[in-house]
């Protein structure tokens, strides 16, 4: 069984494009290439072969999905954990992920209903899969409303008689069921429901109005690749058997549901927060230590010298410079890596090191992105998710705004450079 490691950081400022690549490098992500992945679900999965997409996906990211799956049609949680494959498959341990798919309709229904048919059978599952695999992660498939609500159950049960109901009722008990069990979601539901907004050409239903279409069966394998992986969707090239545009459409969308709020939907998992201050004098660093949850530590100081398992290390450099600091928080199962940049000598840490309090809003934008909080003119350059530049040129404190019309949908990273010597690059995107 792999431990999985995740990370987040600061970025490396020696040259401009270092900088850029270092927001990839150091935002939140799984670092191990193999993933051992189980689903257990029913045709929501099985259409299209969803596994099989996803670990496409990571292929075309340079990753690897090893996966099996039992997703009999119609197939409940409660039928599964009778069910001697999906049994068998979560004894056989092993797993990294093991991915819980209900029955398209019962999460909707009634709270007395959900209580007595959902809730105990997944938490029957999630002890299952523990006792299996401590270390796996249970992922909740977070599934969609009708494309026109469910019109069988709606004169019983009204607050699922349109789409919006339905899909908000989905969303609310696969969150509770998350929290109760400490569990990941992958939020295919909120990614259509994003697309329908914004790209109701795309079609994601299948003619029935409830299983996924080829666009919605992608949506979904997008959401997983995301939340699984930790990386961005509109950096890798697989489009399926889409269009470029419509696979970039979706791949938009997974990008600010998914990838943007990747610590709320793993925000239920009670692994290691990692925190830490620094302060200096002259060429030492003493280093504070407010991590959460972890039970070993490991700490690289950026200049060569063996790492430091203390808690709260004192670090003498040998000479002043820029160092990236990493502290790994560690427990039972999770490494979680967060770097930071120390100043040794020359700008100290406790010193002003950004442009300022900067904010940009709207933000996912469609035109015009407001830079809110300058203080000073400064110049910028904004970048897109490939490290190259796209706009150029120097903000006012009064009106700063960019225009992002002519540029296509997708993940970009505006730096700003003071007078000063102050730089700060923050993540935009644009729909």
């Amino acid at each position: 069984m792999n431990k999985r490691n995740r990370s987040t950081g600061s970025m490396s400022k020696k040259t401009l494009l270092l900088a850029v690549a270092a927001l990839f490098i150091t935002s939140l992500s799984v670092a191990a290439d193999t993933l051992r992945v189980l689903f257990i679900g029913n045709s929501y999965t099985a259409v299209n072969n969803l596994p099989q997409v996803v670990a496409d996906l990571a292929a075309a990211g340079g990753d690897r999905l090893i996966y099996q799956s039992n997703t009999p049609g119609g197939q409940t949680l409660q039928q599964h954990c009778s069910n001697s494959t999906s049994l068998s498959l979560i004894a056989q341990g092993g797993w990294d992920y093991v991915v819980l798919q209900e029955q398209s309709q019962r999460p909707s229904f009634s709270d007395g209903q959900v209580a007595d048919e959902v809730y105990p059978y997944a938490k029957r599952l999630d002890s299952l899969i523990h006792r299996a695999s401590p270390c796996a992660k249970t992922v909740f498939y977070m599934t969609w409303g009708y494309k026109n609500g469910d019109a069988g159950n709606c004169p019983v049960w009204p607050p699922i008689c349109t789409y919006s109901g339905m899909d908000s009722m989905l969303y609310l008990r696969y969150s509770i069921m998350a929290e109760n069990y400490n569990a990941w979601l992958s939020p295919a539901g909120r990614v259509r429901r994003r697309l329908r907004a914004l790209n109701p050409s795309i079609e994601l239903y299948d003619a029935d109005g409830s299983h996924p279409s080829a666009a919605g069966t992608f949506a979904a394998a997008l959401s997983f690749y995301t939340v699984l992986y930790g990386k961005d969707p509109v950096t890798n090239a697989y489009n399926y058997s889409l269009s470029a545009g419509d696979a970039a459409a979706i791949k938009a969308a997974a990008s600010v549901v998914a990838f943007d709020s990747l610590d709320y939907w793993r925000r239920f998992d009670p692994v290691p927060k990692a925190a830490f201050t620094a302060t200096v004098s002259g060429t030492t660093a003493s280093f504070s230590n407010t991590t959460t949850g972890a039970t070993a530590y490991s700490w690289t100081f950026g200049d060569g010298s063996p790492a430091s398992a203390s808690a709260s290390p004192t670090h003498t450099y040998a000479a002043t410079g820029i160092y990236e600091v990493c502290l790994k928080a560690i427990d039972g199962c999770d490494t979680i890596k967060l770097c930071k940049q120390v100043n040794v000598g020359t700008v100290g840490i406790g010193g002003r090191q950004t442009v300022g309090n900067i904010g940009l809003y709207p933000n996912p934008v469609e035109d015009r992105v407001y830079v809110k909080g300058l203080e000073a003119a400064c110049d910028f350059r904004l970048y897109n998710n490939i490290g190259a530049c796209v706009q150029s040129g120097r903000l006012k404190p009064v009106q700063a705004f960019l225009s992002l019309k002519a540029l296509p949908a997708g993940a970009y990273y505006l730096e700003l450079a003071s007078s000063g010597g102050q730089r700060q690059v923050l993540r935009l995107s644009k729909k």
